[in-house]
């Protein structure tokens, strides 16, 4: 049964006045306008976005090139001939990515700022350059539940 899951369907073209139970469906009506909701419609649409998206991921280049993406997935046991399925693995590789080393400049941000203002004449350059260090990267993998650790002979 089509929306069994949303409870109330309505049917923008049903006629007669909003909250009106339609005889022949069982369930309310509603005349159009925007708090109107037609099943049929809102489905197509999902459907071309996606259609849009997956033709959109072949003229797109992820900067994780297609055969490293390819050869973890099969080391993982996955094999895939979809060249749109690697792709969209590596965006989202790519995203995963960028977020944590997101999370690991503000890291460095508060941290310097807070050096530089335990200190007096601390540098207020701004201009900075950044350094990623494990001193930044690990609170923020930490933040993803990865738990990295520096070897007893590095400390």
């Amino acid at each position: 049964m089509v929306g069994s899951n949303f409870g109330i369907i309505y049917h923008p073209n049903a006629g007669g006045s909003s909250g009106q139970v339609n005889p022949s469906s069982g369930a309310a009506s509603s005349v159009g306008g925007a708090g109107s909701f037609n099943a049929v419609g809102d489905r197509a649409a999902p459907a071309s976005h996606l259609s849009d998206f997956l033709l959109q991921l072949e003229d797109y280049t992820p900067l994780m090139p297609d055969a490293v993406t390819a050869h973890y997935l099969n080391m993982g046991g996955f094999h895939s001939d979809d060249r749109r399925i690697v792709r969209l693995i590596s965006i989202a590789t790519q995203k995963f990515m960028s977020d944590i080393i997101d999370d690991s400049l503000q890291h460095s941000k508060v941290r310097t700022h807070m050096q530089n203002s335990a200190t007096p004449g601390g540098s207020k350059a701004k201009d900075r350059k950044f350094t990623l260090t494990m001193e930044d990267l690990q609170p923020a993998l930490a933040d993803y539940g990865i738990n990295v650790r520096k070897m007893h002979y590095s400390q």
